[in-house]
């Protein structure tokens, strides 16, 4: 499978901590430096403030051979139809009535009557006087002028590859072990020598933006590692209209080649602004990438952009897609996404079909009445929480569960799941039967195709699952008064219970749309079965803080034994008082209640919850909270511990935070 590469540039919406590291957890492959923003007296210290922060390697991008405006007050300024503005050859504090060029010899190629745009044809100017070392414009369109602006004259102007500038910041980033350099305007394969000269072997990617680099493109290509076509500069040069067959060609030609290309400018424009892409833009990524491109390139997005983050995480979503469509099978769409993928890679969906649900409501089967417990598992089971579970355990996956905590194919699984039945009702269900599970007033909920019954050995069993035998043990108590045997096989949902909280009960298929709606990649989870008090608080916010989390998912657990007594409305108004009083920052909170019940089962049950988290969508869980129902005199120790026995097995699969 081809893993196309994600070149995301910094700039003031990026060069700080909390992106850069999370651009690094999101796997881009390059991280760039523009320097036609980037004053030389800064370079120094932007390299080293990312090479500091990351191993993910940077690349120093040229101004090349461009011409832009100069500084202007205030940034900006606005001119009219038929103003006149002078561009004087000496440096000026620019205004509406005069500014700079840059590169500052740009003046002595104007001639009379040259036509100029400036910033993609926001504004049209031309040359009507040289004198005193500058030239008069008048403005023919006018628009609003920025500083630092691409400027584009009507004809070829003789530009040198590099500016003085771009010369001595190449030799600092070398200096200070930069290894990648990008060559704007590359318009012929001389002015890679150029560059050569000062890099030695480092990686060379020369940008294609002008026709002159179309034209030579051959022999640009045979002298550096990887093209990059830059569409909104190349626009300046042809009509907008030809720049998708342009890409197309060129993108065939390097293919032909041997020679990389990448992909640049406006990918995800709108996501400058906007939490989310047009359909146009994904549209524009997809067959950028069946084009055959190998890499993309984030400007504007990830530079100036509101979501940084997010525009990268969409490209990743957008080139997983791209290489791995989702299989057809009957599991919920995560293929693709940013989230923490679940357990097995896919959340399980256990629904039973139309012709399962009619079987089993013309009560042509046996019913099964079980208590509330095992119908929420089996809701958890069929909604994905469970993954990869695909019903109650066997005697064997029981076994490998307690011993190993692995599920016999590896994958890491700490709890039991499993349903118990009386001897009288084990005798009286053949294995191989579909049986149909009821809640005690004979409400049909889901069905069962039995493929195992086992006695169940509770002195044995205990001494695994909770490391003790004591009667008085809760979890131990529990399991002895709901029967001796077990039932395992697989479950069809047909109906749910009503929910305690319907409009705050998430399946992990809602919580990962919500997450992915708010453009969450990086959420951690929080466990807890009591009204919202100042420590869980406290304990939040930190982990929130430390893990660079985007979102904080509170997921109390709501079984109606809560140790303070509160049911899951009181749990619920709790926090919503505190998210009407702002304790929380805005836009990064988001609670749902977690319809389970306590197993008491102590360091397996605390991995379990993290576990459920992780098909939710979350990448990282709070571990440490005391618990009164765990069992251990230091709950957090033995959490380590198991945890570390766990990494053992190759990794929980989602990071744990520690609460202090």
């Amino acid at each position: 499978m081809k893993n196309q590469q994600v070149i995301c540039t910094l700039g003031p919406s990026s060069l700080n901590d909390f992106v850069i590291e999370r651009l690094t957890d999101l796997g881009v492959s390059l991280l760039r430096i523009n320097l036609s923003h980037t004053a030389l007296e800064d370079v120094a210290d932007v390299v080293q403030f990312v090479l500091d922060r990351t191993e993910v390697p940077l690349c120093l991008d040229t101004e090349g051979a461009q011409v832009r405006t100069g500084s202007l007050a205030g940034g900006k300024t606005e001119v009219s139809e038929h103003q006149i503005i002078e561009v004087p050859g000496h440096a000026i504090a620019g205004s509406g009535e005069s500014f700079n060029l840059y590169p500052e010899n740009t003046v002595e190629l104007l001639e009379v009557g040259d036509l100029i745009t400036i910033d993609f044809n926001a504004v049209l100017v031309q040359v009507i006087e040289k004198r005193g070392g500058g030239v008069t414009l008048r403005v023919i369109n006018g628009g609003m002028i920025g500083q630092n602006k691409a400027v584009t004259v009507g004809r070829g102007l003789d530009l040198p590859p590099l500016t003085e500038k771009d010369r001595k910041a190449v030799v600092i980033g070398h200096e200070l072990g930069v290894r990648h350099y990008a060559l704007s305007f590359a318009n012929r394969a001389e002015d890679v020598d150029l560059l050569r000269e000062l890099v030695g072997d480092s990686t060379i990617i020369a940008k294609i933006e002008s026709l002159n680099g179309i034209r030579n493109m051959e022999a640009i290509g045979a002298k550096v590692d990887a093209l990059l076509i830059d569409r909104g500069d190349l626009s300046r040069e042809m009509p907008i209209q030809r720049i998708p067959g342009a890409q197309k060609e060129i993108i065939e030609a390097a293919k032909k080649a041997g020679t990389k290309v990448y992909v640049a400018t406006n990918l995800l424009e709108t996501m400058v602004d906007a939490p989310e892409p047009t359909r146009a833009e994904v549209n524009d990524i997809y067959n950028t990438l069946k084009d055959g491109a190998d890499g993309l390139v984030l400007a504007a997005e990830t530079a100036i952009g509101s979501h940084p983050v997010a525009c990268a995480a969409m490209v990743r979503t957008l080139i997983r897609e791209f290489n791995d469509p989702e299989p057809d099978h009957h599991h919920a769409a995560t293929v693709g996404s940013m989230l923490n993928p679940p357990l097995g890679g896919y959340l399980i969906n256990l629904h039973a079909a139309p012709a399962e649900a009619e079987e089993a409501l013309k009560g042509g089967l046996r019913t099964l009445p079980v208590e509330s417990g095992v119908l929420g598992d089996c809701e958890q089971i069929a909604e994905g929480t469970y993954s990869p579970l695909l019903g109650f355990m066997d005697r064997d996956t029981l076994g490998s569960v307690l011993d190993t905590h692995r599920l016999p194919d590896g994958t890491v699984w700490p709890l039991p799941i499993i349903l118990q039945v009386d001897g009288e009702t084990a005798q009286s269900i053949g294995k191989g039967e579909r049986i149909v599970l009821t809640d005690r007033s004979g409400a049909i909920h889901s069905l069962l195709q039995v493929s195992d019954i086992y006695p169940l050995e509770l002195d044995a069993i205990t001494r695994k699952w909770f490391g003790a035998t004591d009667a008085g043990h809760p979890g131990i108590k529990g399991l002895a008064s709901k029967g001796d045997f077990c039932l395992a096989g697989e479950i069809r949902l047909i109906e749910r219970r009503p929910s305690q909280a319907p409009h705050s009960e998430f399946t992990p298929a809602q919580s990962r749309s919500i997450f992915t709606q708010k453009s969450w990649s990086r959420v951690v989870g929080f466990h807890s079965r009591s009204v919202a008090n100042e420590a869980h608080q406290h304990i939040q916010l930190e982990a929130l803080a430390r893990s660079k989390a985007d979102g904080l998912f509170i997921n109390p657990m709501i079984d109606g034994t809560a140790p303070d007594g509160a049911g899951a409305g009181q749990i619920l108004d709790s926090y919503q008082l505190l998210l009407d009083q702002d304790v929380y920052p805005p836009r990064k909170t988001v609670i749902g209640v977690f319809s389970s019940f306590a197993r008491f089962s102590g360091p397996r049950e605390t991995v379990f919850h993290a576990l459920c988290r992780k098909n939710m969508g979350c990448s990282h869980f709070i571990f440490g909270c005391h618990d009164p129902d765990a069992g251990e005199p230091d709950p957090t120790d033995a959490t380590k511990r198991l945890l570390d026995h766990i990494g053992g097995l190759g990794g929980l699969g989602i990071e744990p935070v520690f609460a202090e």
